[in-house]
């Protein structure tokens, strides 16, 4: 099977599009090749499912290797990773409020922007709180241009995806609300050149 998410078991962390295999994947395998019945790499042993420590039964994952060559090729040229200089939510906390506020709780919820970003450029609202301590929600992003965020890991891997000086087209719902959806372009930055920005305020 092909577009497997795994959990890490680390705050909730995925690895996205993985492969599933019944392949017998041990400890110590782990970075290992995933070779097809004509011995051509096709992945590299990642993870097995194993329930409540009952050890392999059988299910095991590997990264694809289209995503390994693009990750190593992006080590060696030493690339800027780029950024939207935006701060959420984690998925746990966009949900409660989201059952709170009446809103369906799929989306990375923007708690804050940094000054001089891509975020701040494109008019993104952060979340705070009112006069008398209420939260006021700020954008929930749901989509970077045909690419839907349910979670925040969805977020992550569309920006990762790019590069630093790729413009972007984010859909937000501001204050979670559907009917009040915008569409909002700004240009990615290296992250490198944002921490710049940010010190030199």
């Amino acid at each position: 099977a092909l577009g497997r998410d795994v959990g890490t078991g680390r705050g909730g962390d995925r690895i996205k599009g993985c492969i599933q295999t019944d392949a017998a994947i041990n400890p110590g395998n782990s970075g290992g090749p995933l070779l097809d019945s004509s011995g051509r790499l096709i992945g590299v042993n990642t993870a097995i499912l194993s329930p409540q420590g009952a050890g392999n039964i059988g299910i095991g994952f590997a990264i694809p290797v289209d995503t390994v060559r693009r990750v190593v090729n992006q080590m060696l040229r030493k690339i800027s990773y780029p950024t939207l200089g935006a701060n959420v939510y984690e998925d746990a906390t966009t949900r409660s409020i989201g059952r709170k506020a009446g809103f369906p709780p799929e989306g990375a919820l923007v708690r804050d922007v940094i000054p001089g970003s891509p975020a701040e450029a494109a008019g993104l609202r952060p979340s705070g709180r009112g006069a008398f301590g209420t939260l006021v929600i700020g954008d929930l992003i749901t989509a970077v241009d045909a690419t839907s965020v349910r979670q925040v890991e969805d977020l992550l891997s569309a920006i990762l995806e790019r590069q630093p000086g790729d413009l972007v087209t984010l859909t937000v719902r501001r204050g979670g609300d559907a009917s009040r959806t915008v569409r909002l372009p700004t240009t990615l930055v290296a992250r490198e050149e944002l921490r710049r920005r940010s010190g030199s305020r």
